[in-house]
């Protein structure tokens, strides 16, 4: 009976080196899987009483927009919510995970769950799978240690921070949070600066776009505001462009005759008399 093998700890990358020799010794006959750019702006902001998170509404395929009005703040717990960024089936299916995992930690403990405890799920879930599932979301909720913003990447690793922006419109994002966070904001001032700053993705990147999601949570209420602004208004036409016939100027004209069904009828028709006769 052969000997059991030894299982080594760590990660095991057998599979990077197969296809990486499999790519050169099968050159121009192999083509590996490339990078899907995905185009999202997603933000975060802690204000006096609570958490203010925001999200562009355009989900992309390549260059055709796929959606205008894609729902990127997702549920997580009644006092908990998460932005996501990548790949929109990834970020839907791993926070409908994590929230019917925190529901059941919920009802295991009796208590309400902490925003440390779902940040620690989603990174020990999405390390597991070394970034293959591309979900980057910022986390964000009121608990016991009062408002608490995350962001969590696609390996696992994760910020706790004032404010946070993530998605390819995110430099844009930060840029606003830079120039207007201060500590304590008021409400009003807190949603305008994430308004501001997801606007900021929008006219910045192409892979964002269309509207503007807020969802503000304090300690006993949570408001998630759909389409708080139309960041893209459609322009109105100023007048008509209908012209009248004859403004343009007709160079050469060419008209050919083809044979319709009645012609050709009637020629049948006359062919058939000849006969007859």
């Amino acid at each position: 009976m052969a000997a059991a093998e030894v299982q080594v700890p760590g990660f095991n990358f057998e599979n990077c080196a197969r296809n990486m020799r499999l790519e050169k010794e099968l050159v121009g006959k192999l083509k590996m899987p490339a990078a899907r750019k995905t185009g999202t702006t997603i933000a975060g902001i802690l204000f006096k009483d609570g958490v203010v998170l925001g999200a562009d509404t355009r989900a992309t395929d390549g260059n055709t927009v796929a959606d205008k009005n894609c729902a990127k703040i997702h549920y997580i717990a009644p006092n908990i919510y998460c932005c996501g960024a990548g790949t929109a089936a990834d970020t839907e299916y791993t926070t409908q995970i994590i929230s019917a995992n925190i529901e059941l930690h919920r009802l295991e403990t009796g208590k309400k769950p902490r925003v440390s405890t779902a940040c620690r799920m989603l990174k020990q879930y999405l390390n597991r799978y070394q970034g293959h599932i591309g979900a980057y979301l910022v986390l964000g909720g009121v608990d016991v240690n009062g408002p608490v913003l995350y962001t969590v990447a696609a390996h696992g690793s994760t910020d706790k921070l004032p404010y946070v922006t993530m998605g390819s419109g995110s430099l844009a994002a930060m840029a606003v949070f830079e120039n207007g966070f201060r500590p304590n904001l008021e409400l009003d001032e807190a949603k305008e600066l994430v308004r501001q700053a997801i606007r900021g993705g929008i006219f910045n990147d192409l892979g964002s776009g269309s509207n503007v999601d807020l969802c503000v949570i304090t300690k006993d209420n949570v408001d998630y505001i759909r389409s708080h602004d139309e960041a893209n208004k459609k322009g109105v036409r100023q007048k008509s462009y209908k012209y009248p016939r004859g403004v343009t100027e007709v160079l050469t004209t060419n008209v050919q005759h083809f044979p319709t069904d009645t012609a050709m009828s009637s020629s049948q028709k006359s062919e058939e008399e000849a006969m007859e006769t």
